[in-house]
């Protein structure tokens, strides 16, 4: 478990782990990143509580480099993959290790089930359980059939594979799972989804948390596909095409405004289109309470136009 400024879920979240009550041998180990919260505290906390966790240092503090150096010190064939944010569903490891002999896959994962707590949690769960948000991966949708898949939630795996390629490429600070995931079918190896692994994830709960996660998340899907162009699907296309066609429709149709340019006004038509798309998304997502249902066009936004914006820049500078 990679953590880093997890101080509201990190005891959850183990504690989800330790009430699996897997019946093997189990080490929590957690990659503890310098934070600037009390994760450190907590983490060292729960490993006096239970000889089963243990705290690991991760000075270059991103993700890919909390996982290698807990990947490192694992001592059992199987590796769990949990975040911080992050609650197993009662049985998940057991199902997954069985799946792994059933299957014979080398990562087998499951749903992430984004819950929310607050209004705006709350919508910015929807907008990861919908296509119209985060853009329709498998793992985010309940309707996912089981069977083979190009990458999964998190993922339990065979440590020898896992080892074997190199573990996780620490040059990529975001999307570094769905890249490993290639590199493992690349070399022949099943990657395995089931609806039966559920995962309850704590979605940010501020806009400009959300804002920070989607941009930074763009940029780094850029990078995968500029690595591997084999990627690219209209899917990653769709928020940068979004971002250039609603700002550039904006600017050419207030400049049209200004010079009473019927020409020029009649691109403010493509920022009313995704405006209007913006609507009936909200309009069309269920079960949302009102308050979290009237921020949910403003999340959507974000979403959209923060990955499309990310993609764009691409590759942050110095990375």
């Amino acid at each position: 478990m990679p953590v880093r400024n997890e101080e509201k879920h990190l005891r959850a979240a183990v504690q989800r782990v330790l009430d699996q009550h897997y019946e093997g041998d189990l080490e929590i180990l957690l990659a503890v990143a310098p934070s600037t919260d009390l994760t450190r505290e907590i983490a060292e906390g729960l490993a006096d509580e239970d000889s089963r966790v243990v705290v690991l240092d991760n000075p270059a503090g991103v993700t890919p480099a909390g996982l290698n150096v807990a990947i490192a010190a694992a001592r059992h064939p199987v590796i769990v993959r949990v975040d911080g944010h992050g609650e197993l569903s009662p049985g998940y490891i057991g199902r997954a290790v069985a799946l792994l002999e059933e299957t014979g896959a080398a990562n087998v994962g499951g749903l992430m089930d984004a819950q929310g707590t607050t209004p705006l949690s709350e919508a910015i769960a929807a907008g990861y359980n919908s296509p119209l948000g985060l853009g329709g991966g498998g793992f985010h949708l309940a309707e996912t059939p089981a069977g083979p898949a190009d990458t999964v939630f998190l993922g339990v795996f065979r440590a020898d594979v896992l080892r074997e390629i190199g573990g996780f490429d620490e040059s990529l600070h975001r999307a570094q799972d769905w890249e490993l995931n290639y590199r493992l079918r690349r070399a022949g190896h099943l990657v395995y989804f089931s609806p039966d692994l559920q995962v309850v994830y704590r979605p940010r709960d501020s806009v400009s948390a959300l804002a920070r996660q989607f941009y930074r998340t763009g940029q780094w899907r850029r990078e995968v596909i500029r690595r591997h162009p084999d990627t690219a699907s209209l899917r990653y296309l769709a928020p940068p095409l979004t971002v250039v066609g609603t700002g550039g429709g904006l600017v050419l149709g207030l400049l049209g405004l200004v010079l009473r340019s019927r020409v020029l006004t009649a691109a403010l038509i493509a920022p009313a289109v995704y405006v209007a798309f913006v609507g009936a998304a909200t309009a069309s997502l269920g079960q949302l309470r009102p308050a979290a249902r009237l921020r949910m066009p403003l999340v959507l936004t974000i979403m959209h136009l923060a990955w499309g914006a990310g993609f764009i820049h691409g590759r942050p500078t110095g990375a």
